[in-house]
């Protein structure tokens, strides 16, 4: 088995066919999409596939060491991930073709009008595991 995260963006990825923002969901439909993620972590769960899941939150800030006792804090000018990263879930499956078969499955979760989102999600292998990229 291989470890491969499933990023979800709130952008810098292209666009979702279902492409409206969360906070112009009724709360039904956050419901429904939140029902949807969970559903599907509880499925990985049963089947062995699942590592770990979360949704981050829009805060965050840069922090850097810079001597003894002295971490400073910045927040900018460059792209953040608070702005960029939504969430992610960590999935220990058989082979890359079945992580990428998870990530479209779990890009249809529903959005605005109850319609599958159809988001793109990242794929990656967690440092160490096989690539998805064959040659």
């Amino acid at each position: 088995m291989a470890k491969y995260l499933l990023l979800k963006h709130y952008r810098g990825a292209p666009a979702a066919v279902n492409n409206v923002s969360m906070d112009h969901w009724t709360p039904e439909e956050v419901t429904a999409h939140i029902q949807y993620m969970n559903d599907f972590a509880d499925r990985l769960r049963e089947n062995g596939e699942f590592v770990g899941e979360n949704a981050l939150a829009p805060e965050g800030m840069w922090v850097r060491y810079d001597g003894e006792g002295r971490p400073p804090v910045t927040d900018g000018p460059f792209a953040e991930t608070k702005d960029l990263i939504a969430g992610y879930m960590i999935i220990d499956v058989d082979t890359p073709e079945r992580a990428i078969e998870l990530a479209g499955e779990l890009s249809a979760a529903p959005g605005k009008d109850s319609k599958p989102i159809h988001e793109w999600l990242e794929v990656r292998p967690l440092y160490g595991e096989p690539s998805l990229v064959s040659e």
